[in-house]
């Protein structure tokens, strides 16, 4: 770990004590600059979790990756910068089946910073833009969303605001559920797997490229680009476009937009996800 390089990758510069506001500038830097992809998988290639080679892919690479990715390499820098880092193990909610993952599904953290807990997620997509007050279950209010942390039993729910036709009915979307049990890297090995192999997983069944834009967000899936447009302030209206694209085009589009040059073709995938036999 360099973490001067690692902080020169996501375009942050100058002093970055452990903060609550440089966890706030890297957190929102590195997903406006390193890409939420699982190309590796659709290029005939495995996902391997070694810091180092994690880092290698990232930093020095300047690819992307899912979140055993960018959240793995993510947490080690911040434990390098001197935060108080737990990893955490969350279940997604599929957007597609509507069925949440097994556990381990999804990699994230907790930061402990002057007596406050703070959950951050670089590697979920479409997610929050800051790191979310594990302190509170009121909504908090970003620039592409609002978002609110609500308990229920021995869950954690994350929650972001959605559109709704009537006017003044708050419309919440389950995006994924965690608990605060304190889990260790190798915890995760097995579903990393799953995900790179299995007709349940959006990352098996759909190759995609995504990144956090100022005014939005650009997603290449399987041969589709989906442009997402903020119309509000809060970012809870939004306008998408979708665009079908050819194999040079994407090729074209991954060095344009994501500065993503692959060594290997990419075989472009968009199949339906099976739900899982078990529900979580």
């Amino acid at each position: 770990m360099d973490v001067e390089k690692y902080l020169a990758r996501i375009g942050c510069s100058g002093p970055c004590p452990p903060t609550l506001e440089t966890l706030r500038y890297v957190h929102l830097n590195h997903l406006m600059t390193v890409p939420f992809e699982n190309l590796t998988i659709h290029i005939g290639e495995r996902v391997r979790l070694e810091l180092p080679l994690l880092y290698e892919k990232i930093v020095v690479m300047r690819r992307g990756g899912f979140c055993y990715e960018n959240n793995g390499l993510f947490s080690w820098l911040l434990s390098q910068m001197g935060f108080d880092v737990t990893v955490l193990s969350a279940q997604v909610r599929n957007q597609f089946t509507g069925a949440y993952g097994p556990p381990f599904d999804h990699f994230i953290m907790m930061v402990k910073l002057d007596g406050h807990r703070w959950l951050c997620d670089v590697g979920f997509g479409s997610g929050f833009q800051l790191p979310l007050s594990l302190e509170t279950d009121s909504p908090q209010v970003q620039s592409h969303g609002v978002y609110r942390l609500r308990s229920q039993g021995n869950f954690i729910f994350m929650e972001m605001k959605s559109v709704t036709e009537v006017v003044g009915e708050e419309c919440w979307t389950e995006l994924y559920k965690f608990t605060l049990e304190p889990r260790e890297r190798d915890d995760f090995r097995t579903m990393c797997g799953y995900h790179q192999s299995s007709a349940s997983s959006i990352f098996f069944c759909k190759s995609l490229c995504s990144l956090l834009l100022p005014t939005g967000r650009i997603t290449i899936m399987g041969h589709r680009l989906i442009r997402t447009s903020l119309s509000s302030v809060e970012g809870q209206q939004a306008t998408k476009t979708t665009t079908e694209l050819s194999d040079g085009e994407i090729t074209e589009l991954l060095r344009e937009k994501f500065e993503i040059v692959l060594h290997s073709p990419l075989t472009p995938k968009d199949v339906e996800i099976v739900p899982p036999p078990v529900t979580y």
